[in-house]
């Protein structure tokens, strides 16, 4: 796991649009992310959004490769939280042809964002369920 860059952006674009109905809803219920007409320029604008956060330190965005590096099997985010019970929230996901990633990545991420100084992080749809996470307050 490292920062997602823009040049990560072929290999992204691919682990995306490769893990469409996988990722649907991974922010949301209701979440239009992915689309099945994002294109490759739209998914540029993203990680130069998601690489320009970071560099400013608002969010984070991470992606995650396999060990010899030619393959986008995911990607991890930390961004500032709406809901006034939580310091932040986390998303992971993983692509398709690499589900039996998910449960590790998402354990790792806890792991590496344990050491963060925020206190109480929800990964909203996994913990909390998306039932409860609506029903908090926004800040």
């Amino acid at each position: 796991m490292r920062p997602l860059l823009i040049s990560d952006v072929v290999k992204d674009y691919d682990a995306v649009m490769s893990s469409l109905d996988r990722l649907q809803g991974i922010f949301g219920p209701r979440s239009a992310w992915p689309s099945k007409d994002l294109t490759f320029e739209q998914d540029l604008i993203d990680l130069g959004w998601h690489h320009k956060e970071f560099q400013k330190r608002a969010s984070f965005a991470y992606t995650v490769f396999n060990l010899s590096g030619d393959k986008c099997l995911g990607c991890a985010y930390l961004y500032p939280s709406q809901k006034t019970r939580y310091d932040g929230e986390a998303y992971c996901w993983v692509r398709s042809d690499s589900a039996d990633l998910d449960a590790p990545l998402y354990e790792s991420f806890r792991d590496f964002l344990s050491s963060w100084p925020l206190k109480n992080i929800a990964f909203p749809g996994r913990d909390p369920e998306w039932a409860q996470w609506k029903s908090f307050p926004y800040a």
